[in-house]
Parts: C-alpha cells; structure tokens; sequence
C-alpha cells in the first residue's frame, strides 16, 4: 500500500488513483510534461534524502499529491522547495517510485535503496605518539577532516559507511600524509606517489541480475534476463508502466510500447531491475514515433548519446588569422607559457577542412574564450618564469571575447559553421574565480571568498578541505556562489552566451570547488530559457577530481548531464602504461556504472590538460614515479618505446566502446607526446606526420566512426565477458546486435574462447579489425595480438 500525501485536497482532478494505478485502461498520458527530460533516479540516503523539487520540475507548479512506498515518510519544507524523504523502516524494497500527481497527470521518478555498510576500520601504529589520526581518500572526498580516528585501547579507530567496493586512501597522522603500513595493497596516484587500497564488502556477486534487450516487434519490446528478478521497473518518459503494458515469460518480459509514443519524435523507455543482492544493469531505448530507433540515421547531433568530443585547446591548434598573433610582450615569459596564434579562424578552418568529420567527431568543445588579463602573472621556479593568460582560465569579463582569439562575429560564423556541419559545439566556462583586475572583483570584492582562512592559513589550492572557497592562486580571487547575487548574475552569463551564440551546451571548469546551489540555478534557466521554449537540448558536462560518490552529486537533472571520469581513465592509465590490472579496471569501471548507470553521458577521454600526455607515460618517456610539470620543462618528452602507439590505440578503442562520451584531447589522435602542463599544450601538428602517427590517426578514426554507426556503442547494454590481469574482453549488446571488444596489454598475443548467449546471429559475424577469427556455433575463438585488441561484430546498419 502506498502512502498518499494531499497538497491541494480540493484541486484532486487526476484520473489514476493510487489504489488502482496498474489498471492499463485507466492509466492516462497527457501532453502536460512538466518534468523536462528524464528524471535521473534518486540513491537514497540511509537515513534520510532531500530531493530539490526544481531539479525535476523547473518551472512553478502545484501538486495534487504524492505517493511513495509505506516504509518511506515524505515531508515539504516550508517553502516547497525540497522534499525531505525518511527511510523508516528496512523492509523498503530496492527499487521504489516516487509519483507526483499534477495537471491531471502522472510523473513518477525512481528511488534506489542505499547499499551502504558500516565497515569498522583501524590503524595500529608502531609509535604511539600521535595525537591526531585522519583518512583522507575516496570514501569521504578525500577530506581528512569528514573522518576522524579515535584512539581506543592502543588502536586508532572509525566507523566509515560506505557502499562496497574498492577506495583509495591515505592515513593522516598530525597532518603528515602516509600510506597505512599494515595494508599491502597501494596503487599509483598518477602523480608521483602511491595511495592504499581499502576493500569494503563484496564487489564480484554472481547472483545479481542482468537485464538485456532480446528482440522488439511493432510496438513490442522483449527484455532478456539472467538471474532471479525481484523486482522490475519500466519507466516510458517519466511514466511508471505496470499492469498490461509488462508481462513475463520464462525467458523475456514482454513490453507494450504505449500509443502516446507514436505522435512523438524522440521518446525512451528505460528499465531497472533487482533482486536480494542488489541491483542489475540498466536499459536505456530510444523511440520514433512509437517503434525502437534502428538506424543510426535516425539520430540527430543532439542525441547526445551518440556524442563524440574533440576538445579543441584554441590558442594552440591552428592559427587562421595572422592579425591576432599578439605574444604577451614580456621578458619573463618563455615561449611555452605565452601565446602560440591559435584563433576561432582557425578552427572554422579545420571545419571547412573536414578534419572533424574525417576524424569521426561530431561535437566541439572550445576552451574559453572569454576575456582574460593582459601581462604576466604566476611563477614556475625550474626553469624562472611568468605565464600569459593563452589558456583561457583567468576571466577579466563575463562576456566580451578576447581579441587574441577573435571577434564575436568570428565565433558566431564558427558556430553556424559547425552546424551546417552538424556537429554541436560547447563553450568551456570558467565559474568559480576571475582574474583580480576583473571590474567585478574591483567593485564587489564582498562577493568573493576569502584569502586566508580563520585560523590564519592561506586557502590556497585547498582542494579538497576547503574545496568551496579555496583559491587557485593569489591573483584568482574565488566568487561566493553561496550568494543569490551571485549565482543569479554568472548564470545570467552563461544563458547569454548560449543565447548569442546558439550554443549547445558548455564544459564547466573546475566543477567540484562551486556549490550546487550555481549548478541547479543554471541548469533550472537553461530549461526553463532554451529547453522548453525551444524544443531542444543543451549538453553540460564538468570537471571534478574526486570520489564517485562526489563526481555523482553533481550529475542528475537538476544539475549537469555528465562529468569527465577521471577515475576510469586513471586506471586504464595505471594498467596499460603502468603496473596495475585489468581486473582493478573492471573494478573502477563497476563503480561508475553504480553511481552513474550503465546509460550515461559521462566523457572518457584520451588526456586532458592538466596531465601528462598518455602516450608518454605509455612509451616510458614520462614515469608515474616524477612531477610530469618538471619533467616537461627540464628535458624533452617524447613518445619514448614506439609501443606505445599500439597502446594509445588501446586506449582510443577502449573509450569508443564503453558506456559514455568519448572525448579526444587534441592531438592524442596523432601520438602528440608530452610532460605535464603547458608541455601538454604543445602546437598541434597536421603536416609532415611520421607513420606511426599516421598511422594512429587512421585508427581513432576508424573507431570513432565505428561508434557513430553502430547502435550497440550508443544505446547497448553491457557485460564482461573475461577479466584477468591482463586481458579485458566485453560486449554491448542492442537487440541482438552486439559488439565484443578484447583488449591485450601484455607482450604475448592470447588466444580468446569465448561462447555468446544462443539469441544471437552469429551467420552476420565479422571482424571490425580484420583478425582472423572462427566460430562454431555460438563460440567464437580468435588472436588478440601483444598490446592489441580485437573488435567483433554481427552489427548492421538497420534492422
């Protein structure tokens, strides 16, 4: 029985009551959505969730009531605005819907029970005279003071509440940071240093379920299942389906796609599923007009789904105008750290060029643009220098264009360019600091954090104990987006800039160090602004270095579509041109899938700017043990052993094949080598290339054009099929057309068997890469060579 919470008693004019909402013939659809999007699924608290109802509802509405499971209380904050939801009692069952009745309609969001366990954690230390004990990692944000220890008969002790898995941690003892010298598992931090590895609860049940799509017909769709369901939830939009529309069988439920979806272009039905011992993977199916989508023609470039990301460094990619090439005339700037003559030109160029289309990209993201200081600020101690502002990170104004890049009529003929083109682009927006000579900060120096903290210290590069108002320098005063007038103004900012230039979606910098409250108001004007009166969808996604669990608070509906998961991409790093597995990737990777689904928009990428090329930590040129930022000012960093192209081409089929964006840092995809920052800034290069290089880039492009065409890269489940240290092998899967990848990184090729479930085609089987391979039956044996991998495929275009 449910529990039913009247807001408006004399306004009940719903036509599903919650007694008898799996009637089919009573179940109502309406043309009223006021949910825009699909509502993200709610992990509840242990204890207690709030649930900020303008994440899901952007613009103003009343309810007629809600209605949640018995073992859950729901309470209204004062001013509706959130709705605080109470677990009560354990009997809660894993999956459970939350339903708003309004507008004579039904929207219903997903809650998931926490699988938190308290897990009791000691330090034993040889000396006894500490006087403070702390954890700082994964499990609490790697924020020593969320996690004090306490000293109870010889022993450092705590509780930590966590969700199983595997978390990287460290010991803080009277502030000195240290491994734990009693626990032998330790991974490399990809700076330099190493973190412990704690293991909590169990991470490999065999018993949990798997859901996957088998077959659709007409208005049906058939899901497959492994192992006992318990419960099973189809959501159509942002509707429950129950009753009539789902029936079982022994080896499938049967859905019957509701006869609203036909009138609608772009419609999805989303599966759930769970048993005592947890949750299944996801499903994520798109429709049109009423059928599954079977062709990848039939997406658009803001099915972002189907994304690929070139992230384009402007001031060093291509130089289109000559007239802009203005180098910061100072002295105490070496060439590296000053401007190159990359311009908004140059990109529109490279368009016209088809680089981007040649290369398999469909989507631009744009480092800032904005306005920054002229002159010479920072300072690097080996070797002795300042640096300019070519990067783009270090605002003097929230709207004007910097002339080093271009004019504004050069960034709208770049924008219309691109979507001539179709392909999406995305503006990098700076919100947490300006520059000090920013006028905002002159006029307002109230509306910013401060420098130094309470007790005296500087809060500077803070990251993680003062994350909200720490500074990134002395001269990059932070905002207190804490303040109404202020989150209100820089949000107006970025509406503009989508509104001017018809973007379509931004990369936030520095996401973590900025408060929901930015992010939700943001996010709230987008919808309301452009979404809904516009009929279209704009992509954000953010950078956070961190847990999980705190990469996921910024992710849902209310907030950012997506954040680059640096976690995965580490440890892919730490195996393939480190020391570490195969296994603790698959590791990582389950963990991602638990806090963002297995259907989610979150940027694997190839490097970044703020690491050391892939390639040169592949090839041994840069080592994990040495300050890559060091390294790339004191000698030259090349590839280093030309294994590593096979290597970044590992990399480069790994991303293309897993759930999420692919994202290419620019230049990866020709092997551009490098140390830390600004080595990693390096002019990209397009001419004379050598063959490797060549050669790498026919690669990228190859598979970033393989994911473009495939349905199974875009909307397809996943499953491991094999996991060993050095061996990865795993398929997605979309109604019976599937994708296997197998991945190598050791120095001896393998000889893979493996044996596919009986529903598929196996007569339409072939090999994306070309390796030999035989198949009897269901069971298919073939070659990953040394460093390699395979890709396998009975995929066609349509179906």
């Amino acid at each position: 029985m449910k529990n039913i919470f009247l807001l408006l008693i004399s306004v009940i004019i719903i036509t599903t009551s919650c007694n008898n909402q799996n009637n089919v013939q009573e179940f109502k659809f309406s043309e009223i959505e006021p949910i825009t999007g699909l509502a993200s699924p709610v992990n509840l608290n242990p204890d207690t969730t709030l649930i900020f109802i303008h994440d899901y509802f952007p613009e103003k509405v009343w309810f007629d009531s809600i209605a949640y499971d018995k073992n859950l209380k729901a309470e209204f904050a004062k001013d509706s605005s959130q709705l605080k939801i109470t677990v009560n009692s354990d009997s809660l069952p894993e999956l459970s819907i939350l339903k708003f009745y309004l507008l004579g309609t039904e929207q219903d969001i997903l809650l998931k029970k926490s699988e938190k366990i308290k897990y009791e954690f000691s330090f034993n230390p040889e000396e006894k005279k500490y006087k403070k004990v702390q954890i700082k990692g994964e499990m609490n944000a790697w924020n020593p003071n969320n996690t004090n220890l306490k000293f109870e008969n010889g022993i450092w002790k705590t509780e930590i509440i966590a969700e199983p898995g595997n978390y990287q941690y460290l010991i803080v003892a009277d502030g000195k940071e240290m491994l734990d010298p009693a626990n032998p598992l330790k991974i490399s931090n990809g700076m330099g240093g190493f973190n412990s590895v704690l293991k909590i609860g169990e991470t490999d049940n065999t018993e949990l379920p798997y859901i996957f799509t088998k077959s659709t017909n007409d208005n049906l769709i058939f899901i497959g299942f492994k192992n006992n369901i318990k419960q099973l939830v189809v959501l159509y939009k942002n509707f429950e389906l129950s009753g009539d529309f789902i029936t079982k069988s022994d080896t499938a439920y049967r859905i019957i796609i509701p006869g609203d979806a036909r009138d609608q272009n772009r419609t999805f039905v989303r599966v759930y599923a769970a048993n005592n011992y947890g949750f299944s993977d996801n499903l994520l199916i798109p429709l049109e007009k009423g059928k599954v989508i079977n062709h990848v023609r039939q997406l658009t470039r803001t099915d972002f789904e189907a994304a690929t990301i070139y992230n384009v460094f402007i001031d060093r990619f291509f130089d289109g105008d000559s007239t802009n090439d203005r180098p910061t005339p100072d002295k105490r700037i070496l060439p590296k750290a000053n401007y190159m003559g990359g311009d908004i030109k140059g990109i529109t160029q490279k368009i016209k060029d088809g680089y981007f289309e040649n290369l398999g990209i469909n989507t631009l993201w744009i480092s800032p643009i904005v306005k920054n200081v002229e002159g010479a600020y920072g300072t690097n101690s080996k070797p002795k220098t300042k640096f300019s502002a070519y990067h783009g990170y270090w605002p003097v104004s929230f709207t004007l264009i910097d002339n080093h890049f271009g004019t504004e009529q050069d960034f709208k003929e770049l924008v219309k360019t691109a979507h001539e083109n179709n392909m999406n682009v995305l503006l990098d927006f700076v919100a947490n600091h300006v520059h000090k000579e920013h006028p905002y900060y002159k006029q307002h120096p109230e509306n910013f954090t401060q420098l130094h903290l309470p007790d005296g210290t500087l809060n500077l590069e803070r990251w993680d104990d003062h994350r909200l108002t720490t500074w990134f320098d002395t001269f990059l005063p932070s905002l207190d987006l804490t303040k109404p007038e202020v989150y209100n103004m820089l949000s107006d900012s970025a509406v503009y800039w989508i509104k001017k230039y018809n973007l379509d979606g931004f990369r936030h910098d520095a996401t973590k160090h900025i408060p929901n409250i930015f992010w939700q108001t943001l996010t709230r004007k987008l919808k309301t602004e452009i979404e809904i009166p516009e009929k279209r969808r704009i992509y954000q996604i953010g950078e956070t270095y961190g847990s999980p669990e705190l990469i996921a608070s910024y992710v849902n509906t209310g907030q950012l579509d997506g954040q680059f998961d640096f976690n995965v991409y580490d440890a892919f790093t730490q195996a393939v041109a480190g020391n570490s597995s195969f296994m603790h990737l698959a590791d990582v990777m389950k963990t991602s899938f638990k806090y963002y689904g297995y259907h989610n928009l979150m940027g694997n990428i190839t490097g970044n700017q703020d690491r050391g090329r892939f390639i040169s930590y592949a090839g041994g040129s840069l080592r994990f043990d040495e300050d890559a930022k060091l390294a790339g000012w004191t000698r030259d960093i090349e590839v280093g052993n030309p294994v590593a192209y096979k290597k970044s081409a590992q990399l480069a089929a790994f991303i293309t094949t897993i759930p999420g964006i692919p994202v290419i840092y620019y230049g990866d995809e020709i092997g551009m080598p490098g140390g830390n920052d600004p080595d990693n800034r390096r002019m990209m290069k397009f001419n004379g290339l050598s063959f490797e290089q060549d050669n790498l880039k026919i690669t990228f492009s190859n598979l970033l054009q393989f994911r473009r065409h495939n349905l199974p890269l875009i909307y397809g489940d996943f499953k491991f099929i094999e996991i060993s240290d050095d061996i990865l092998i795993y398929q997605r899967n979309y109604f019976g057309h599937f994708v296997i990848t197998a991945l190598n990184k050791s120095n001896k090729k393998y000889e893979a068997k493996i044996t596919l479930d009986k529903q598929f085609d196996m007569q339409k089987l072939y090999c994306e890469t070309g390796n030999p391979y035989k198949n009897t039956g269901n069971t298919i044996e073939f070659t990953i060579p040394e460093n390699g991998f395979v890709i396998l495929s009975n995929n066609t275009l349509s179906f």
